[in-house]
């Protein structure tokens, strides 16, 4: 994974938002809590409502050629040379690192995704590097954030999110800065949680077992919240933990930098 190099200069006015089709469907509290955060940062937010998928399943089980059909609905809906965010580090680092070599027989639409992959960015990985957003103590939401009680969390970045978007170092730069929020890590905190898209699916014992050993794991710090940025992990991690009654609830991370900012009561 090659450095990212972001950019310099006066801050965009204006960004897409690529919500994914989990945080569509299932937790669609995450795209609105991401829309209110880049919207508090003097940002005018744009979503194309014809936006569906990033093309992972496909992608991720073998199928290409209609991964590249999934990716091709979505490349016009970017015209404008504005940052496109993701709430999900996985759907962003498809979106970054694969959609190019999707089209790599088609000149026209290659170029495209070469454009549009060179403007996406993880959320959180866009709030701390390209609006340096300061959550500190001496940041603009301090106050706000004192006035929510002390919190202890454990942290879960996707391996997709880790490992090809470095977004977990992200993620800990903004939880850290928080006023009152003590993150634990724990001892399974890099391993997979087991969900892997369709990896769930075809192998469910072995992903039974992968997202047991992460609650267990999570469950021994003490701490009772888990906080992600990618939906399939928080959806595979919540409903786990829910059917073995374990004291874990999970929270999407742009929701919890919302809510531990001030949110709508700031």
């Amino acid at each position: 994974m090659k450095p990212r190099l972001y950019p310099t200069g006066p801050r965009p006015t204006d960004v897409y938002l690529f919500a994914t089709c989990l945080v569509d469907l299932f937790v669609p509290q995450a795209g609105l809590d991401a829309v209110k955060l880049l919207e508090r940062e003097g940002l005018t937010v744009h979503f194309p409502r014809g936006q569906s998928c990033c093309g992972q399943p496909a992608y991720s089980s073998g199928n290409p050629r209609q991964a590249r059909e999934v990716a091709r609905a979505q490349l016009g809906l970017f015209e404008q040379p504005w940052p496109v965010i993701v709430p999900s580090g996985s759907c962003a680092g498809m979106m970054r690192h694969h959609w190019a070599a999707l089209f790599a027989d088609e000149a026209a639409d290659e170029a495209r995704a070469l454009d549009l992959s060179s403007r996406v960015y993880e959320l959180t990985e866009f709030l701390v590097r390209v609006l340096d957003v300061d959550l500190g103590a001496a940041g603009a939401y301090a106050d706000a954030a004192r006035t929510q009680p002390d919190e202890r969390v454990v942290l879960h970045t996707s391996c997709g999110a880790r490992r090809e978007m470095g977004t977990r170092v992200h993620g800990v730069e903004a939880v850290d800065a928080l006023p009152g929020v003590t993150r634990v890590e724990h001892e399974r905190e890099s391993e997979c949680c087991g969900f892997g898209g369709t990896f769930s699916l075809k192998h469910p014992d072995i992903s039974g077992a992968m997202v047991a050993d992460k609650i267990a794991s999570a469950c021994a710090t003490g701490c009772n919240r888990l906080v992600s940025a990618d939906c399939g992990c928080l959806l595979n991690i919540g409903h786990a933990a829910e059917r073995k009654g374990a004291p874990l609830e999970v929270e999407h991370l742009a929701s919890f930098l919302w809510r531990r900012t001030g949110g709508d009561a700031a």
